[in-house]
This record gives C-alpha cells, sequence and structure tokens, in this order.
C-alpha cells in the first residue's frame, strides 16, 4: 500500500466494499472502472486512481474481478477480522448502534454497553444488559475490547476517552459533540450529526450555483 493515502480516498472506500458486495449478491463477476464509476457517481478516473493507491488490482480490458477487488478492499478495511466494540451511553445513539444489525455482519461485534443512570443500569438493550459505568476499568481489563464508542455528553467524553485509552484501547467511535485530544497512536472518527446537517443546508442553498 501507498505511504500515503488521503482522507477523502479513506472515506470512499467503505462504499466500494458495499458496492462490490451487492454486485458479488447480483452475480456480476467482472466490471470495468466505468461501469463501476456509474455506480457510485464517480469518474472512471477516480476510480482508478483510488484503486491504484493499494497496488494494481485490474487487468486492461478486463477491468476489476469482483471477488477479488472486494475481498481486498475488505482487507483493506481490516473487515476481515473481528472487532469487539463496546458503547459507552445507552441513549438513542448508543442504543441504536447496539441493536443495529449490519455491524456484525461486517464483524463489529458490540460486547457491552454502559451507563451511569441508575435508571438504565441493569436494563437490556437488544442481547445486553447495562453496566454501570463504575466498571468500565475491570470489563477492560477482563475482556479483549478494540474499539469504543462513545455516546455520552461532551462534558463527560474526554474524560472518558482518556481513561480507556489509558486502559489501551486506541479505536473510537465518537458520537459526542467534542472533538476528542488523544495520542498520535490512538485512531478517531468523530461523527457530529448537526455538522451533517449544515452541510445538507449548504448543498441545498447552493445546488443551482
Amino acid at each position: 500500500m501507498a505511504g500515503y493515502v488521503s482522507d477523502a480516498v479513506i472515506r470512499r472506500l467503505p462504499g466500494y466494499y458495499r458496492h462490490l458486495k451487492e454486485l458479488e449478491r447480483e452475480g456480476v463477476t467482472q466490471i470495468s472502472s466505468q461501469g463501476l464509476g456509474e455506480r457510485m457517481c464517480l469518474t472512471a478516473s477516480q476510480i482508478r486512481q483510488d484503486i491504484n493507491c493499494f497496488g494494481g488490482f485490474g487487468r486492461q480490458g478486463f477491468g476489476y474481478a469482483v471477488p477479488e477487488l472486494r475481498e481486498r478492499i475488505g482487507q483493506i478495511l481490516g473487515v476481515d477480522q473481528p472487532h469487539r466494540m463496546i458503547i459507552l451511553g445507552a441513549g438513542n445513539i448508543g442504543n441504536a448502534v447496539c441493536c443495529s444489525d449490519s455491524f456484525p455482519a461486517n464483524g463489529f461485534e458490540t460486547v457491552a454497553i454502559f451507563d451511569s443512570n441508575p435508571a438504565k443500569i441493569g436494563t437490556r438493550v437488544d442481547a445486553l444488559t447495562v453496566q454501570d459505568i463504575a466498571s468500565l476499568e475491570r470489563f477492560i481489563g477482563e475482556n479483549p475490547v478494540d474499539i469504543a464508542v462513545i455516546a455520552v455528553p461532551s462534558e463527560a467524553a474526554q474524560q472518558l476517552t482518556e481513561q480507556l485509552y489509558s486502559c489501551g484501547i486506541r479505536g473510537f467511535w465518537n458520537f459526542a459533540p467534542c472533538d476528542l485530544k488523544l495520542g498520535r497512536d490512538a485512531a478517531v472518527v468523530n461523527v457530529h450529526l448537526d455538522e451533517g446537517l449544515q452541510v445538507l443546508s449548504f448543498k441545498m442553498l447552493h445546488r443551482q450555483e
């Protein structure tokens, strides 16, 4: 793989993976960059540039072998290996993540959900029982965890993620309305829902320009 891959390319990789899985289900075994581009609303040139960041997978006059490219992109994304997740916050977002069927299908298994609210501790969310957040460090010490989903208020998010970081967790999917500050070896993806709506508002406002 190339030494540097832009964030824009990385953000497109899950789309490639999803479309290639759909093509496999449809029985398609090969596709050109033009065909894949039309499906993803990208140019053929953009498709080739993105995929070439990770080596040459296509053949002149043939295009891409769908199963092979899907498998390789899955390896690049790391979804060919299991990831164990915990969720901090048993509110609407935390519960939605916990109950989603799509994450286990892609190798992301939720193994625990935590909250500090006594009214929520001991209740069920899907197949899991909400645990007291005070038991967080003990749970991590006894169970392997790769990813923490942060779905708590912003005033609690930084302190909790620092606690998780000190316990060895390096992957953070952050839904709190703040940007987490952690060590350089931490992988953080911030999902600020209001910012997504603001981007949509901009596109709607300027779509005629």
